[in-house]
């Protein structure tokens, strides 16, 4: 048996030697050309920084968006970095982004920087920044009906580190929506030539299932039927509220809370059909804890958006140890820009360390054994092997 003393540094140690597969992102494969976005002014630009930067700074967001990337970039680095500390999530992620590349964090201008990432050659950058952040792989956020990313599938490189789902957003909101067959048959059709792991949604807060409504319907005889052919399964993340602020652009959304008795119907109604759930606001997590113990075909996943924060994640998966052993997925980045996984994940292990040995002291306490071996097996199990079962 392994002494308690020891166990926050063999757990540590275990973390940041496992291989992530990143579950959820919206970051390209390189063949996907500019649709993938990396570098200094796309990771000061993040609409999470633009939210701060609105708070801290007199500009008005139609000032803002007049300018351009370069000057936007200059503005929150001067505005957040120079002029405040960078002690909130985001912008003390940026410090950590070029920490890890060797670079001296108290420029006041970004020359340094952009000179740094203007010298990288992408397929050796991106190797570096997955390395870095200790992942395998990761799961990309595809839309067939992105007049941008559409006719790229028509010639892209199949990357293995770069696994595609397909988002469903555009298809179940349009506002002359396709008959269910006709649905079924795209969706059929576009999985299939992504080879996707899953299909994917984003639901507000105000999500009913089932409900009078063209996206029942298209869910109910279209998405789910296809799934469950396909044998893959739906992604469902709940509780966005979409553009309170539209001034501020993709900074303006918000989250609220759930009624999730419609993913009780779901997994009930559809017990052939497997869900990945990830909800937005903190009151429904326990809630969807419940829900995991009496559905086998659900799968909780990640700790998303709003939530992405430290002391939101000990809680949010301390939870989740108790009531669900390790039978869930602790976390995706939704990584934006590609650095942005090397603070995300990092982040992630550091706040899991203190959680999961606190888990394994308990066993100990109790008379239980805990051994290295058993810890590998379960860091693996959260970090790939549920995902990877899940979606087999």
């Amino acid at each position: 048996m392994m002494e308690t003393v020891n166990l926050e540094a063999v757990v540590a140690d275990v973390l940041a030697s496992t291989q992530v597969i990143d579950i959820h992102t919206h970051l390209f494969a390189p063949g996907f050309g500019s649709l993938g976005l990396w570098g200094i002014d796309h990771l000061l630009t993040y609409h999470y920084l633009e939210a701060e930067l609105f708070r801290s700074s007199p500009i008005r967001p139609e000032q803002y968006w007049m300018l351009t990337i370069e000057q936007r970039a200059d503005l929150i680095w001067k505005t957040l970095f120079v002029e405040n500390n960078p002690i909130s999530e985001a912008t003390r992620g940026v410090i950590a982004v070029l920490h890890a590349f060797g670079l001296d964090t108290s420029s006041i201008t970004l020359t340094p920087y952009r000179d740094f990432f203007n010298e990288q050659n992408l397929p050796d950058h991106l190797a570096r920044v997955f390395q870095l952040a200790g992942i395998e792989s990761v799961v990309m956020t595809n839309d067939p009906l992105d007049p941008e990313e559409s006719p790229l599938w028509d010639s892209v490189t199949v990357d293995p580190r770069f696994q595609a789902a397909l988002r469903l957003d555009r298809l179940l909101n349009q506002e002359t929506p396709p008959t269910p067959a006709e649905a079924r048959r795209f969706l059929e059709t576009w999985a299939t030539r992504m080879r996707a792991v899953y299909m994917a949604v984003s639901l507000p807060d105000s999500f009913q299932f089932p409900a009078h409504d063209r996206r029942s319907q298209l869910l109910t005889e279209a998405v789910l039927p296809a799934c469950r052919d396909l044998n893959i399964p739906l992604s469902l993340m709940i509780g966005v509220r979409r553009q309170v602020n539209p001034a501020i652009g993709l900074a303006g959304d918000a989250s609220g809370c759930a009624d999730l008795r419609s993913i009780e119907t779901l997994c009930r109604e559809f017990p052939d059909n497997r869900f990945l759930v990830s909800v937005l606001s903190r009151e429904n997590q326990h809630e969807l804890c419940v829900y995991a113990r009496k559905f086998a075909n659900l799968m909780p996943f990640g700790c998303w958006w709003f939530l992405n924060n430290p002391s939101m994640v000990e809680e949010i998966t301390r939870e989740r140890l108790e009531m669900l052993g390790t039978s869930f997925i602790p976390q995706h980045s939704d990584a934006r820009i590609l650095e942005q996984v090397i603070y995300k994940w990092r982040n992630t292990r550091r706040t899991l360390a203190p959680v999961l040995a606190n888990a394994y002291r308990l066993l100990a306490e109790d008379g239980g054994t805990v051994m290295r071996a058993d810890i590998e097996r379960d860091v693996q199990r959260l970090f790939r092997t549920n995902f990877q079962t899940f979606t087999s």
